[in-house]
């Protein structure tokens, strides 16, 4: 049996590696699971019921691309959020969770062959692991542009080689960032939109946790590109209610961008896809038009990290994250950190460099280990202090 080689030097998935290290040792205390991003904040209680309502839509097989009704809440969102109007019937796809978004747009969109070769597709390190997954499968080189706290722990593609930029097809970013909590500005972005427009590659900006933020709400790469003017087909954005509405078992996300990239992904979800089921599809058009239970799920956030500001303030390194609901907390080794606050306390936490890939010998997420602050105030509240005394005491 011949197996495509391309898949056979990727690395061991977060998870299974951080079992690998972490099971077959005790726990030192209470379990606390600080590891995935798992909202546990509740939901609007009326989703279960409009699923109700709409159960027997369980019995047809539901629209490839969304409802009318779902498209038009969604592109009614956008409006709202950043102010861009786009027509839901050729720009907005719903998504089975915006992980089969970021993967399928590579596959619809990414060339064989840029300047004469092998494209190549950027991506921030560290990332979300479907990133290199989806230039691995399109044959793409992927590039890996380190996030440091030197450079705000957002990646300076503006810095590439010629070389490489000629040959980029697309590059990823994710703002909010997963993990270091860090946000483009208006600045960034028309950096790289200008960068995307001089070197004609596709943005696919990772906006999932765009909802979740303190102070002034972040804002998006469409409203930049927008208002630059620049080529419609340049960005194309992904958003979910996993974290906005703390509904990741709903799995609906959606992608957005010019009317012929999303004729290409449209395309493909036809013969690949896997549509949202009818009743959770009609939940989702009322959540997107939902404010209030998103606005309360902010404050919840805000508290928590409020209270990570303090339990840490004396941290050397610590950065107090400005949105999404993570801790990128500085430590001398991410294993090490992650096995001792295991063994000595019972939290659970994720090593950086689970989450980031060897370039030239270096890991940037080394010195880190992620910390996920989705359990209720309190619980966090005594895991962070714990934390701090185990790892930093």
């Amino acid at each position: 049996m011949v197996f495509p080689e391309r898949f056979s030097n990727l690395p061991a998935y977060a998870f299974p590696r951080l079992r690998a290290l972490l099971d077959h040792l005790d726990p030192g205390g209470p379990v606390v699971h600080m590891t995935i991003g798992e909202p546990k904040h509740a939901f609007p209680a009326w989703v279960t019921d409009v699923i109700s309502e709409h159960a027997e839509g369980f019995n047809q097989y539901p629209p490839n691309d969304g409802t009318p009704e779902l498209q038009q809440a969604i592109s009614d969102w956008i409006l709202r959020r950043y102010g861009v109007a786009v027509d839901p019937a050729t720009q907005v796809m719903a998504l089975n969770g915006t992980r089969e978004g970021l993967y399928n747009a590579a596959m619809a969109l990414c060339p064989e062959e840029k300047d004469g070769q092998a494209p190549v597709i950027l991506t921030p390190n560290p990332f979300y692991q479907v990133y290199a997954v989806a230039a691995i499968s399109v044959r793409a080189e992927p590039v890996y542009v380190a996030a440091r706290a030197e450079n705000g722990f957002l990646p300076d593609y503006c810095a590439l080689p010629e070389d490489v930029l000629r040959r980029t097809a697309i590059a990823y970013l994710c703002s909010p960032a997963n993990p270091q909590g860090a946000v483009a500005d208006r600045a960034y972005w028309e950096a790289l939109i200008a960068l995307a427009e001089r070197y004609d590659f596709r943005i696919f900006a990772d906006e999932c946790y765009s909802e979740i933020y303190r102070g002034e709400a972040p804002v998006g790469a469409l409203q930049v590109a927008a208002e630059m003017g620049a080529d419609p087909e340049r960005v194309v954005i992904f958003h979910s209610l996993s974290k906005r509405s703390n509904l990741p078992g709903l799995r609906s996300g959606f992608v957005a961008g010019g009317p012929e990239s999303l004729k290409r992904i449209m395309q493909l979800r036809a013969y690949s896809g896997a549509p949202l089921p009818l009743p959770l599809q009609r939940a989702a058009e009322k959540v997107w038009a939902d404010e209030a239970h998103v606005e309360e799920n902010r404050r919840l956030y805000a508290e928590k990290f409020d209270l990570a500001d303090e339990i840490f303030a004396d941290v050397p390194g610590y950065v107090s994250p400005r949105a999404g609901f993570f801790l990128w907390l500085p430590v001398e080794d991410g294993e090490a950190a992650a096995v001792k606050a295991w063994t000595e306390t019972g939290v659970r936490v994720l090593p950086g460099a689970y989450l980031s890939r060897d370039v030239n010998g270096e890991n940037p997420g080394k010195g880190y280990v992620r910390v996920a602050l989705v359990a209720p105030k309190a619980e966090v509240a005594e895991a962070l202090t714990k934390l701090r005394d185990c790892l930093y005491g």
